[in-house]
């Protein structure tokens, strides 16, 4: 390219055309952001105290707004609708948590009024979650059978002070906890973990509201969620078998708890409470009827079918008469109190031991809300504040704790469930916790001789949705083999280890996985598509042209420390040129040549092997620029700047001019920093190009057809 080409590429990009110019952005000084953020913060009026009054109980914003004709009746059938359906499912679920019934009746009942009063969505139905009473149950019969206590259904306590596996109570827990065991049986020592666990659950959660650390639950990618949710289904279904069949087996303590549950199962099948199984047979069979007549005319139906509360009906007045508990020994669910237990604050010394379970919990809790809130949000049409929803769900685990419940979450079924019926606002929570209370108050002793049987066969049945997700792997597989890897390792480790470490495996794994594809992302030359100013993969597209004597190299990820190498080779293999080498390769010429020329002492020979060598090195480099596409490179570190240093300066060596096309502003400033342009904006010309055409006419010498200019 000659020199005359050159000037004529510069006063096109510098007159003609009219280069881009960059807005000069004056940076403030920290410490007038600070005084400015205090200024704001700290300032005190009457819209500000009432703009914070309605962010943090938005009800006082949009109840003064609702519209009673409009929005009465649906909310009053979807509240009345889900909290018939919630019953059910609140006293099945203590049966996960390991407590006893009435908690989860208190549960219900406080989530949803808090909610009511703090949530930013209009159709999140808040309560108790089959997951998160999982996870609770866990922590707190692990507690109850380090502290001494017999985990045989009668709950009787340890009176000789060992914990099963003959060591004393005194080698695992503290003084403390002995002392508080002491003062209250099996049943109050586990709703006192609980508490505690729900209470620092409910703390980690305003205070990641406070710390905007919502972006936690970005890494909580979809796959993995689905994958935990569905491990976790099946330690549920494998929790709830015992029940089914009648026997009375202590939960597995540590990992395992799936294979080891099934063995103990299986040891004990001899001793199956044939009432129950049957019980149990009959129950599934109504409910996944009723479940597939739900889904089949869920069109047709105006209301859900609350097969729940018709199964747990039924079987309460079959039990009571028949006297199933005394006849055939079958496990029922005893007296629940009615009325309201007095409030007690959660147990400190408990806090230090399940301050880590509490983490998790936390997560998982938000996670969920968060991500149904905005969910049934786009669907209608309006828009959630995430960071009001994780402190909304934060307090409906504090002020809760202090009344006896456990860990709430955003629960999907039931969510469903309002917004099918016609849900509006939370009104209809209030109308759930209206019905919940009345169970409280009058009802609930009417359910004493429900079989334990019959909740687990509600607890199973609900698990379809989660167990359908085992014939969704094929499919997505074929749509994606490494979200189908991620699931299946969350799935497999949430089952077959525990919980907790199968939530921390598929974090780390699907996080390893966008690592590894960075490390590893897709590399290509680019040829022009005919007649045109664009150019694409030559791999993946015909009828496209290579443009002579140019290479344009596409690096589809960003450039840092961990894929510089990757990078390198993939460049180096793409050009089929590696400067290094190739500059050995010359030496090694050139020294052959100087040493034939010794040995024959003559010009004309000396010449000839001149000829040869530069031939030789002549012949291998058919192009004279790499053109580095960046249109896919979103950031740059130092080491990344450093890279392109060296591919610079090495080329340059060989006679190969580096130019890049497409770069971004990020990665512009990231060059400018790392002083890969030299002496200011001339340099920066010749070297970065806002397009891919703009580049090639700029290393061919001719002129653009079209108005595009360098940076």
């Amino acid at each position: 390219m000659g020199p005359s080409s050159l000037e004529g590429m510069e006063d096109l990009n510098s007159g003609t055309v009219g280069p881009l110019k960059r807005r000069v952005r004056q940076r403030r000084r920290i410490h007038e952001i600070i005084k400015t953020k205090l200024q704001r913060n700290l300032s005190c009026s009457a819209p500000k105290v009432k703009r914070n009054l309605t962010g943090f109980f938005p009800v006082f914003k949009w109840l003064p707004k609702y519209k009673v004709k409009e929005y009465i009746w649906g909310d009053l059938m979807s509240g009345l609708i889900v909290g018939i359906i919630l019953i059910p499912q609140a006293i099945a679920y203590c049966l996960l948590a390991g407590l006893d019934p009435i908690y989860g009746l208190y549960t219900s009942f406080f989530a949803n009024i808090i909610y009511f009063f703090m949530g930013t969505s209009r159709h999140v139905s808040v309560g108790i979650f089959s997951l998160m009473s999982l996870m609770i149950g866990q922590v707190v019969d692990r507690e109850v059978y380090l502290a001494g206590f017999d985990m045989n259904e009668d709950g009787t306590k340890n009176t000789f002070g060992l914990n099963g596996t003959g060591e004393t109570n005194s080698t695992v827990v503290n003084l403390k906890i002995m002392a508080l065991n002491m003062e209250c049986g099996k049943e109050c020592y586990a709703i006192s973990i609980a508490t505690a666990l729900t209470f620092l659950a409910g703390v980690y959660q305003v205070l990641m509201a406070v710390l905007r650390l919502g972006f936690v639950s970005v890494y909580l990618s979809a796959p993995m969620l689905d994958g935990f949710a569905t491990g976790a289904s099946c330690t549920i279904l494998t929790v709830q078998a015992k029940y089914l069949l009648g026997l009375k087996i202590p939960r597995h303590q540590g990992y395992g708890t799936v294979v080891v549950t099934w063995i103990n199962i299986f040891k004990n099948i001899h001793n199956t409470n044939f009432c129950d199984l049957i019980t149990s047979a009959i129950c599934i069979l109504v409910l996944v009827a009723g479940k597939e007549i739900q889904d089949r005319y869920k069109d047709r139906l105006k209301v859900p079918m609350p097969t729940e509360l018709v199964v747990v009906a039924v079987a309460t007045i079959v039990s009571h008469f028949a006297d199933l508990n005394g006849q055939f020994s079958s496990s029922i669910s005893g007296a629940i109190p009615t009325g309201f237990i007095p409030p007690k604050v959660p147990s400190v010394e408990l806090m230090p031991r399940v301050a880590f379970d509490a983490i998790p919990l936390a997560v998982i809790s938000f996670a969920f809300t968060v991500s149904l809130s905005e969910m049934f949000a786009k669907k209608n049409g309006y828009t959630v504040r995430p960071n009001q929803e994780m402190i909304a769900i934060g307090f409906c685990n504090i002020i809760p704790s202090f009344f006896h419940s456990f860990t709430t979450s955003a629960a999907l079924a039931k969510t469903m469930v309002k917004d099918s019926t016609g849900c509006q606002t939370q009104v209809s929570s209030l109308v759930s916790a209206l019905v919940v209370l009345l169970v409280l108050l009058f009802f609930a002793p009417f359910f004493y001789a429900l079989q334990k049987c019959v909740l687990a066969c509600i607890i199973i049945v609900s698990l379809r949705g989660a167990l359908h997700k085992f014939k969704d792997v094929p499919k997505q597989w074929r749509e994606s083999k490494i979200e189908a890897i991620v699931w299946l390792v969350t799935m497999s480790s949430t089952a077959l280890i525990s919980v907790e470490l199968g939530l921390l495996i598929g974090v780390v794994f699907s996080m390893i996985c966008v690592v590894v594809q960075t490390q590893n992302p897709k590399v290509s030359l680019l040829g022009q598509i005919e007649q045109t100013n664009d150019y694409e993969d030559m791999e993946e597209y015909d009828n496209l042209s290579p443009v002579p004597k140019v290479k344009i190299f596409r690096f589809q990820a960003p450039l840092f420390y961990a894929n510089k190498d990757f990078f390198l080779k993939s460049l180096y293999k793409a050009t089929d040129l590696e400067p290094f080498l190739e500059i050995t390769r010359r030496r090694k010429l050139e020294k052959k040549a100087r040493e034939k020329a010794k040995k024959k002492k003559t010009d004309s020979v000396d010449q000839t092997n001149g000829d040869v060598s530069v031939s030789l090195i002549s012949k291998d480099l058919d192009f004279h620029t790499i053109i580095l596409d960046c249109s896919c490179i979103s950031i740059i570190d130092t080491t990344g700047v450093s890279t392109f240093k060296t591919v610079l300066k090495d080329y340059k060596e060989v006679g190969i001019n580096v130019i890049l096309a497409c770069c971004n502003t990020t990665v512009i400033d990231s060059l400018r920093r790392g002083s890969f342009f030299g002496a200011g904006d001339k340099d920066m010309e010749r070297l970065s190009f806002h397009t891919i055409h703009s580049a090639v006419c700029f290393a061919t010498g001719t002129t653009q057809p079209v108005n595009d200019s360098s940076v």
